[in-house]
């Protein structure tokens, strides 16, 4: 078994957290900072911050606290951003070109090697110094490319097929926008699955709790 194997989800979903705020920290030219203060900037308590990290070996010094540049550099190493993963967005519509646009992926960990549709009319396009290619070209570019991430931009019956296609041709991972949830029909595959529809319904809820 994995030494990771037993660390929880949510510890896992607050690196990338830990992560920024060191960053902006460093940027600032803070070089260090204890658990305390960083609780303080993060809303989170030092208790748990200091559980949080240990869990990876811990990398605070007793009186000093934690060094920024340090600390971040290694969230950065368990996050394996060092080591970028291959990913292809499949859907050039308006969200899959925002996300090749706009996002930096390779801050992140990926690169970009590819964008596909199932439209003519794209195939061609640039989007970011990419071309866009269409879907019948997949299965060539996956065997000749070796991506391991698709970003799924694309309509919610589409999902599981292209899904099944490109567990097969090797992805080892979606970012999923789809609104088809990926995880109980792929178990064994890691799925990040994103429903920005969710997250404004919970706002909406949450607002209106303020003036219930």
């Amino acid at each position: 078994m994995n030494k990771r194997d037993n660390i929880s989800i949510s510890v896992i979903k607050r690196l990338p957290r830990y992560y920024r705020f060191l960053g902006d920290l460093h940027v600032k030219g803070i070089v260090r900072i204890s658990s305390k203060e960083l609780s303080e900037r993060m809303g989170l308590t030092a208790s748990q911050i200091r559980q949080d990290l240990n869990c990876f070996g811990g990398f605070g010094q007793q009186g000093y606290g934690y060094n920024v540049e340090q600390l971040h550099s290694e969230i950065g190493n368990i996050l394996g951003l060092t080591r970028p993963l291959k990913a292809i967005i499949v859907g050039a519509g308006n969200l899959g070109r925002a996300l090749a646009s706009h996002m930096d992926f390779e801050s992140r960990g990926f690169h970009l090697i590819g964008i596909f549709d199932n439209r003519e009319s794209m195939a061609g396009q640039l989007v970011k110094g990419l071309p866009v290619r269409h879907i019948y070209g997949l299965d060539e570019f996956c065997r000749e490319n070796s991506p391991e991430i698709a970003i799924l931009s694309i309509p919610r019956d589409s999902a599981r097929t292209l899904s099944e296609q490109l567990i097969g041709l090797g992805i080892k991972g979606f970012w999923n926008f789809s609104h088809y949830d990926l995880r109980p029909v792929f178990p064994d595959i890691v799925v990040e699955n994103v429903h920005l529809s969710d997250s404004l319904m919970t706002l909406c809820y949450r607002v209106h709790d303020l003036s219930d």
